[in-house]
């Protein structure tokens, strides 16, 4: 990665990265938020939703001058970034199913952006270009296992 930074995965997980993708990345960073820790297929929903303008991604960190978007506060409909950050959590899943991991059960471990190097613009103004790194892990979700209770209602003792 650009700064040096990389997320080592697991055996049992599986990762994609993005390097260079034409982006905001400040709308990056909080899409990434937005979708940390959510299901492969909910991320699916909520992606192609913002995408289509139907649901805002809720901006906390780089809020400054954005207008508050229905049932969400300060938030975007950042179309671009959401398109290429699905492509990216699409590869990841590929690179998981040839892992062989259960793909109905995917979570998204780890998904992480930063900033890309500078591409200058030629011309009168020379301005610059966006660029983002996009880092996407994920793995199996975890089986959660009921407590077993007495008849009593009451808890089992830890030993």
């Amino acid at each position: 990665m650009a700064n040096g930074y990389a997320y080592n995965a697991a055996a049992n997980e599986a990762k994609a990265i993005g390097v260079a993708m034409p982006i905001s990345f400040k709308s990056s960073v909080e899409v990434c938020r937005w979708l940390r820790g959510q299901k492969v297929e909910q991320a699916y929903k909520m992606l192609d939703r913002a995408a289509a303008l139907k649901e805002a991604v809720p901006f906390t960190r780089y809020f400054e001058e954005i207008a508050h978007q229905k049932n969400v506060g300060p938030g975007k409909f950042p179309v671009k970034a959401c398109t290429y950050i699905k492509r990216i959590i699409e590869s990841a899943e590929k690179n998981a199913q040839f892992k062989g991991l259960n793909s109905s059960n995917l979570i998204i471990k780890h998904i992480a952006a930063q900033s890309g190097g500078k591409v200058f613009h030629q011309g009168r103004n020379g301005r610059q270009g966006k660029n983002a790194h996009i880092e996407v892990v994920l793995a199996e979700g975890m089986k959660t296992e009921k407590k077993v209770k007495k008849e009593g209602g009451k808890a089992a003792p830890k030993k």
